[in-house]
């Protein structure tokens, strides 16, 4: 992993470190540039796009149903764009999920895309989660940038959930890649007479995943809700398997609610390794972060 100088902690990587099923689609990248944690190479992602012009319902349907994923792991994917893609960064950060944004420009905060999302963008990378793309730090965003880093949204991703489409939308060219590439397509069912529900209606039909819940994604993944989380639907079966060494180490420091800061000093070791070490615990559903703090779910 490579410091790119004067701007702002922005790190390229190259193929060794990416999620391998970046490597996966046609013409997968050259390089990255990320700003935040490293690219967790086993993380669950789930892509969230949607459209700009969102309705009072699209909103409503974006935070409930990542709010049902609560304390799973998944990682919530979306474009730092104004409308849905704002709307599930804020969402997954309200439920204590990590978030990764693929902006249409490079990272330095100076050309990042839109400006008005720059405060939203500090609070992901803040928040353990962390800004990609595949274009230089300091390149602005054009129209072809966009399509470009749409397809590395639909890469990431085992699925792709769309939350309200119009009929030609870059939403439905996300939703047609992750078709492409073998990842599931979900989408939620809108009004019939709502323009930007007819994307989405339109894709059920054409055999997306219809998604009311969260509980309908876990569903589908074959990740049973939890016992105790049967009334909501927010909680992913959790996985007692074996731990390595190192993540037995990190959970023996857990003797109580911590914050992740206060965990990487004690225990000594670099701060992405641990940020690592968390995603893969987290996804096991041993522990889960809220209100700043590091919980054993055990």
């Amino acid at each position: 992993m490579e410091q790119e100088s004067s701007t702002h902690d922005i790190y390229k990587i190259e193929h060794g470190d990416f999620p391998p099923q970046l490597l996966e689609i046609p013409e997968p990248p050259e390089k990255l540039f990320i700003q935040g944690a490293p690219l967790a190479k086993d993380a669950l992602y789930l892509s969230v796009v949607g459209s700009r012009k969102h309705s009072p319902y699209g909103k409503a349907a974006c935070e409930k149903i990542l709010s049902e994923l609560r304390g799973t792991g998944i990682v919530i994917v979306s474009g730092l764009a104004l409308g849905i893609d704002a709307l599930a960064h804020r969402a997954a950060l309200a439920a204590g999920l990590r978030t990764i944004a693929f902006p249409g420009s490079g990272l330095h905060p100076s050309v990042l895309y839109p400006a008005s999302n720059r405060i939203l963008a500090e609070k992901i990378v803040a928040a353990g989660g962390t800004l990609v793309s595949e274009f230089e730090p300091l390149e602005r965003a054009a129209q072809y940038t966009f399509p470009q880093r749409n397809r590395l949204m639909a890469g990431i991703a085992r699925g792709v959930l769309i939350i309200e489409a119009e009929e030609l939308s870059g939403t439905r060219i996300t939703a047609r890649l992750a078709t492409e590439y073998n990842r599931d397509v979900f989408a939620i069912p809108g009004p019939i007479f709502s323009e930007t529900s007819r994307g989405a209606n339109a894709l059920i039909q054409q055999g997306a995943v219809p998604v009311t819940c969260g509980g309908d994604i876990l569903k589908h993944w074959g990740l049973e809700q939890s016992e105790s989380d049967t009334g909501n639907g927010t909680g992913a079966r959790r996985n007692f398997d074996e731990c390595s060494d190192d993540e037995k180490r990190i959970l023996e420091l857990i003797t109580e609610p911590i914050p992740k800061e206060e965990l990487i000093t004690l225990a000594g070791i670099e701060a992405r390794h641990v940020n690592i070490l968390l995603s893969s615990l987290e996804i096991k559903g041993i522990i889960k972060e809220y209100m700043g703090k590091i919980h054993i779910v055990l």
